[in-house]
């Protein structure tokens, strides 16, 4: 499967990459805004390409083209601006599902964030954040895409422990970044797996066991 990953130099987009990587199965295509970010994906064989999440849904398609799947793990980071977290975590998803559309790139997983649907738990300094995930994740339910969405408790860079609680409406967890990106994997070619949202945090199940009970 031919896999193009946005936002494939944040931490979950490396791990996540990796893993496409040592699988023969999958071909991933990293997609990442300065050359700068190129050598990591030179260093695992990986193909990348240059564009950003603010420049035109053309843009996105033209690198999309020819993709059986999109995993969409971009964020505009704690650093900036609820600008740009409605440029890249709204409308760069949005842009996205488009481009998924025009190429017809049906498989779409998304990774939002824990309680993306219950407003009640959204903090004053966060809630832009929770705004544009929230209905990003709209946008592509309603897109007739074959979507996953993965929503993860506190991302932390703990070294992954393949053990995981999945579900709706969790109680507030953390989770290791590299757990996020193998519950990516195991859910690229998981067809029980669509049209699913789930939330998960660290727990005591197998990732793919986890994944199966949803």
């Amino acid at each position: 499967m031919k896999v193009l990953v946005v936002g494939a130099n944040g931490q979950i987009g490396r791990h996540f990459v990796k893993l496409l990587s040592d699988d023969p199965d999958h071909t991933p295509i990293a997609m990442i805004r300065n050359e700068e970010q190129i050598s990591f994906f030179n260093s695992l064989n990986v193909e990348s390409v240059l564009v950003s999440l603010e420049d035109s849904v053309k843009d996105i398609a033209g690198v999309m083209t020819g993709c059986d799947a999109v995993v969409f793990t971009a964020g505009s980071g704690g650093s900036t601006g609820a600008d740009k977290t409605l440029l890249i975590d709204l409308d760069g998803a949005a842009k996205t599902i488009e481009a998924a559309h025009q190429t017809g790139t049906d498989r779409f997983l998304m990774v939002s964030a824990i309680h993306a649907d219950r407003r009640e738990q959204w903090g004053e300094e966060i809630a832009p954040y929770y705004v544009a995930k929230h209905h990003a994740d709209n946008i592509l339910r309603s897109s007739g895409l074959a979507y996953t969405i993965i929503r993860p408790g506190a991302l932390t860079n703990d070294p992954g422990t393949g053990k995981i609680k999945a579900g709706e409406n969790l109680e507030r967890g953390s989770i290791p970044r590299e757990d996020v990106a193998a519950v990516l994997y195991n859910a690229l070619t998981n067809d029980h797996l669509f049209a699913k949202t789930f939330e998960i945090v660290a727990g005591d199940d197998d990732i793919a066991a986890a994944l199966n009970r949803l």
